[in-house]
């Protein structure tokens, strides 16, 4: 009997995998982040746990879908609330 993963984590899974031969460190992940220009940033992939981080990769499941055209994950929100999340997450 396997265990189900949602289909968020798959998905996040399936860039790490194409990012494992690229630029990226171990254990981070590349995301693009904008709502009409896009930032490259590089994150801890232990923020994918965390609940609002999780709430960011569902919306942009839903605006998205699975297709990731630039080879990681891309958020629609601002870069001034993506910092402010991030910088959140760091200190916690």
């Amino acid at each position: 009997m396997g265990i189900r993963l949602p289909s968020l984590l798959l998905n996040a899974r399936q860039v790490l995998k194409k990012q494992a031969q690229s630029d990226v460190p171990k254990g981070h992940i590349a995301v693009y982040v904008g709502e009409i220009q896009r930032k490259r940033f590089l994150v801890p992939i232990s923020y994918l746990n965390h609940p609002t981080f999780m709430a960011l990769l569902k919306r942009a499941e839903e605006e998205f879908g699975y297709n990731h055209p630039m080879g990681g994950l891309t958020i629609p929100c601002r870069e001034d609330a993506f910092m402010d999340l991030t910088s959140r997450l760091h200190s916690s």
